[in-house]
């Protein structure tokens, strides 16, 4: 395969199986600097897919490390309503969003005050959820290899080692990487029936240095594979996936997770986490490094303290196959079992997308302007559900064993 067709196909694949771009469609698409010929790609496969146009959106690390440097605390948080009513306009015109990430300097904000850091405009950040996580339009999440991200993987910036990781992990060694993924969406898509099937209302997670019992809410629903939106096209939010998901009940969570890969919050990396929940809540946080940043997020709100995701996935997936540590949470949380404090997922009971917020808090349901994937899972996890069938084995060992 040559470096144009892997390209080639790792666009393709944003376009046609993670957005799903269709004719006259406006397309939306969020990049660094650092991802300028990955992007070029993209928009090329939009317009080709007959996207009416495609707009890009560049952030820039160091230019974000200088606003984080001189801007107060008062002025990161403070609301641009005209951002508002873009995100509100966008959603209502079932726009399309492509966002690439990779970061290309993942210590560039170590020196940066963890509470600026952490800091942002939470209405602006509700919107985008609601609209996102609501499925209001489609979207999806791809990481783009650079010499910085290798460099973080690898120790040096072998960006050709890097994108054979992600060849793996994103199917493009396949014959043809979109009917892969659709392959894999539907098998994805079945083990969050069978869950559904058992009306559970209770996980459990153990391994050597997890334990911990998370309460579901009613009518709970598991995604696998991708979504739809309102008008019943199918996307699918992250490429990679390899997750079956849904929504706690945020008052429902009791025990300890340790981490078993580092997390990226705020643009800081944080190593061997341990967090505790009690009644719902986090309640303590310990770390070898990148403690602050984790404390500082969780003040951000009221529900940035309760989960809002819990995820099953095990050892058949892509990304563990790749047997690299990724340092990028859209590839880490994949690769086995995690949980996320913050925001929930409307699609996680049924009719939730058609309720609103409070009638979705009522239930149990987590609203937060935040929303952090962490991976507890890999080698000796199990976990385990109950209903009113009892309790029953999900995975053992890392292994999936519930009959699909």
């Amino acid at each position: 395969m040559t470096d144009n067709d892997r390209l080639e196909r790792f666009a393709d694949l944003a376009v046609r199986v993670g957005a799903n771009v269709q004719p006259g469609t406006g397309v939306l698409v969020t990049a660094n600097t650092a991802h300028l010929e990955i992007a070029r790609a993209v928009v090329e496969r939009a317009y080709a897919a007959g996207a009416a146009w495609v707009e890009v959106e560049w952030s820039d690390g160091p230019i974000r490390h200088s606003r984080l440097t001189h801007a107060s605390i008062e002025t990161l948080t403070k609301p641009r309503p005209w951002a508002i009513e873009r995100i509100k306009e966008w959603a209502a015109e079932r726009g399309v969003a492509i966002s690439l990430t990779g970061d290309p300097d993942p210590h560039l904000f170590d020196d940066v005050d963890p509470a600026k850091a952490a800091a942002f405009p939470v209405e602006e950040a509700m919107a985008s959820r609601e609209a996102l996580l609501g499925q209001q339009l489609r979207w999806t999440v791809v990481a783009a290899p650079n010499p910085g991200w290798a460099l973080e993987v690898f120790g040096e910036p072998d960006v050709e080692r890097l994108w054979d990781a992600v060849a793996t992990a994103m199917r493009l060694d396949e014959a043809d990487p979109v009917v892969s993924w659709r392959e894999r969406a539907a098998e994805l898509a079945a083990r969050g029936r069978a869950l559904d099937a058992l009306d559970l209302t209770e996980v459990h997670y153990r391994s050597a240095g997890t334990d911990l019992t998370v309460g579901l809410v009613p009518d709970s629903r598991w995604t696998g594979g991708g979504g739809e939106d309102p008008d019943g096209f199918a996307f699918m939010p992250n490429l990679p996936t390899e997750e079956v998901f849904t929504s706690p009940d945020r008052r429902r969570a009791d025990g300890t997770i340790s981490l078993t890969k580092p997390v990226i919050v705020n643009g800081q990396v944080v190593d061997g986490l341990t967090v505790t929940f009690s009644g719902g809540r986090i309640t303590d946080v310990a770390a070898a490094s990148g403690a602050e940043a984790v404390r500082a997020e969780l003040g951000t709100d009221e529900g940035a303290r309760s989960l809002g995701e819990v995820s099953l996935v095990d050892r058949d997936s892509r990304i563990a196959k790749a047997g690299v540590l990724f340092h990028n949470t859209l590839f880490d949380e994949n690769a086995a079992c995690h949980v996320a404090w913050g925001q929930s997922f409307p699609i996680a009971v049924a009719g939730g997308v058609e309720m609103s917020d409070e009638q979705r808090y009522e239930i149990g349901l987590n609203r937060s302007a935040v929303h952090t994937d962490v991976v507890i899972g890999g080698a000796g996890m199990t976990v385990t559900g109950t209903g009113p069938k009892g309790a029953v084995e999900i995975i053992r060992d890392d292994e999936w064993v519930l009959a699909v």
